[in-house]
């Protein structure tokens, strides 16, 4: 497959970046994640907060986080804003139910992602009564693979219980997240079939990037053989039609581009996707761990902030340097995910160029 778009692609991709434009110009959030948490029960090799069972930073209270949905609520439209509970693991919290309840009351959907370790049927019951809408379960490819990157030697077992607790309810939106590397990407094939078998209907893959813990482990990164590969994997499975799987939202994928996801690529971080992060910082999106904070809850309105701040985030022209700074698909890509500069802006790797 070659790589660079055809021309029928490059005129779709003209007329998503007027949809895009006319987007980051409107800049209607979306989405809200609230980093609720430092504290994990495991201990992944690729965490990119570097998170641990004991954390520096204290949990924000669920007081201080509902004061900034009540700041935004007279500006949304509750019903299509989706706060998402993340960490950390979400679920170390014991108070989880008394802020998806308020978001409920409130008009919010609310979800979670996990890593399933304590997603107990008790507890699932109890987040349900709450009012939860939506949860993502992080599995890893078969449980050597998987408990090797999280650390934990129970941990595929809990994942998959959470996993076959989700199947057999109805009324949640719910989906898997697998992070492929060396150690699991051979098993792609056979983990889709069992993932099929298993009643698993929505999957997602990522890649990792060398942020936090992962840059001290050289085979979580894919050759550009591998990486390739795996973009036709997603292709063809997507064509099978037997279960939906998409690759993650990181980067601008040329000729790949509306064949691996369900639409051309767009960072939404600061544009649709907004975070209160654990300090109180407000960024685009938790998994930018380079400094691009915007302000903080503690000091300012998250509404004016949203409006009046994240220029970083919604003009790109400061991105076209390095690699990108000749590169003519730049109109598509802005320089790739807002997560992959490093705190002097530069880009730590491109996705286009990977591709073989």
């Amino acid at each position: 497959m070659n790589k660079k778009p055809t021309l029928r692609k490059r005129i779709a991709l003209e007329l998503f970046r007027k949809i895009r434009q006319n987007r980051t110009t409107l800049h209607e959030m979306r989405v809200l994640f609230w980093e609720c948490t430092l504290r994990c029960n495991i201990s992944c090799l690729h965490c990119g907060s570097d998170c641990r069972v004991i954390a520096n930073q204290p949990d924000m209270p669920v007081k201080d986080f509902l004061k900034v949905v009540d700041g935004i609520t007279p500006h949304v439209n509750p019903n299509k804003v989706l706060v998402i509970f993340t960490g950390g693991e979400a679920l170390v919290r014991k108070d989880l139910e008394t802020c998806g309840l308020e978001l409920y009351r409130r008009g919010f959907p609310w979800g979670i992602v996990t890593n399933g370790l304590f997603l107990t049927r008790e507890r699932l019951d109890s987040l349900l009564a709450s009012g939860l809408h939506a949860i993502t379960v992080s599995i890893d490819g078969f449980a050597e693979a998987h408990n090797w990157l999280r650390g934990h030697p129970k941990s595929y077992e809990k994942a998959l219980n959470a996993v076959r607790m989700l199947v057999e309810e109805k009324d949640i939106t719910w989906d898997i997240v697998t992070c492929v590397n060396r150690k699991n990407i051979q098993e792609l094939p056979e983990f889709k079939r069992f993932l099929i078998e298993t009643g698993v209907r929505n999957w997602r893959i990522f890649t990792i990037f060398p942020v936090g813990r992962a840059t001290q482990y050289p085979e979580f990164q894919l050759s550009n053989e591998e990486f390739t590969s795996v973009l036709n994997f997603i292709r063809d499975t997507r064509k099978e039609g037997l279960i939906h799987l998409s690759y993650g939202c990181e980067g601008f994928l040329g000729n790949y581009e509306n064949e691996v996801r369900d639409q051309f690529y767009q960072c939404n971080a600061g544009i649709n996707t907004a975070s209160v992060l654990a300090d109180g910082s407000i960024s685009g999106c938790p998994s930018i761990r380079t400094n691009f904070h915007q302000g903080n809850i503690y000091q300012d309105d998250m509404m004016d902030v949203w409006n009046n701040r994240f220029e970083v985030f919604r003009d790109r022209t400061w991105a076209k340097k390095g690699i990108c700074a000749n590169c003519n698909l730049f109109r598509y890509c802005e320089g790739n995910g807002m997560h992959l500069h490093d705190g002097n802006g530069d880009l730590l790797f491109c996705h286009y160029h990977r591709i073989k």
